[in-house]
């Protein structure tokens, strides 16, 4: 037992005297947070003790692109002067560090800190800006990163930072493109009914811009066009679309996708009139003859040119005496005369 001990005491010793160096250590300071400093007094000198020089400690690096230093020295100022002068310009750097890193979405988060906290900053078109840039890379198909590590898609965040910007800046130069890009994150994710609301907001807010709110109405008109192919006896929302692209055409008769409107419609019209035909046949299936009769007259109605107009019309002959009997039957007795 002696011996182990021995043995156990030289080998401590052992290593203990060997040359190696030390990492740095990691030391905590309230309101600063965790810091890497090396040993020898000397990894403490980018701490100054007033926000001015603090500040300039963090601008020198960040211009010399040493994004880590530059990223913690701004982050003492926001931290230990959060009410000086000097905060809002280090609340920035902070989000120049993030996004030069590459760490899009934490640089968007710090940059809208900028925008809540110091609504007066010099750089706010700027940021409104980056953050635009931002969530154009997502939109493009970056992956967000759940705890800074795990990548997932989501269009949905994507969607809610568009919104942040029309937020920050709705009459900006980015405001009315980040209002329609709302529409196409929706698109993407197939959520047509939000895709419209947001186009219909477009078209609505920048009607004094014809080129953006051409462009909502085409895009809104579009999206009821997709969500109806999803319904197959809900023709409301082909309706939609049809009336949508009708008031894309009146009000900008010149726009070159004109012609592409009226294909749609004719497109829909026809697609109406078979949702209307397949309901007819369900009503005549199940021998609800005044409704068969309904439907097959919106054929007529919505596509009166179609094949399935002139079969309508047969049905339509073939079931008039079946109406009749049925709303005779459905009659209630004469009352016996006095």
């Amino acid at each position: 037992m002696k011996r182990w001990f021995v043995r156990v005491v030289l080998v401590v010793v052992f290593v203990a005297a060997l040359p190696f160096s030390s990492p740095a250590p990691l030391i905590y300071r309230p309101g600063e947070g965790w810091t890497y400093e090396p040993v020898g007094g000397g990894g403490g000198a980018w701490r100054q003790a007033r926000a001015k020089d603090q500040l300039q400690v963090a601008q020198d690096a960040f211009d010399k692109k040493d994004y880590t230093l530059a990223l913690k020295a701004s982050h003492r100022v926001v931290q230990v002067w959060p009410l000086s002068d000097y905060a809002p310009q280090a609340q920035y750097l902070v989000g120049r560090c993030y996004e030069a890193k590459g760490k899009d979405e934490k640089a968007f988060k710090e940059y809208q800190l900028v925008l809540d906290k110091h609504p007066k900053f010099t750089n706010y078109q700027e940021i409104v800006e980056r953050q635009y840039h931002i969530a154009n890379l997502h939109l493009a198909g970056k992956w967000f990163k759940l705890w800074g590590y795990i990548p997932y898609p989501s269009m949905d965040k994507t969607a809610q930072m568009y919104e942040k910007i029309v937020k920050n800046g709705p009459y900006s130069e980015v405001g009315p493109e980040a209002q329609l890009k709302i529409g196409a994150a929706r698109e993407k994710q197939s959520n047509y009914p939000l895709a419209v609301k947001a186009y219909e907001l477009a078209s609505d807010r920048y009607h004094d811009r014809p080129q953006i709110a051409a462009e909502a109405l085409y895009r809104e008109g579009m999206a009821y066009r997709k969500e109806s192919q999803r319904a197959e006896y809900d023709q409301s929302t082909a309706g939609s679309a049809i009336s949508t692209f009708s008031d894309f055409m009146a009000l900008y008769p010149n726009d070159t996708r004109v012609a592409e409107a009226q294909k749609v419609i004719g497109t829909l019209k026809t697609e109406q009139a078979r949702g209307s035909f397949e309901t007819a046949k369900f009503y005549e299936k199940y021998k609800k003859w005044r409704g068969a009769v309904v439907y097959y007259n919106e054929v007529l109605l919505q596509d009166p040119s179609s094949p399935r107009a002139s079969e309508a019309r047969r049905r339509i002959d073939a079931l008039k005496q079946r109406t009749q009997q049925q709303a005779s039957k459905e009659s209630p007795p004469a009352k016996p005369s006095p």
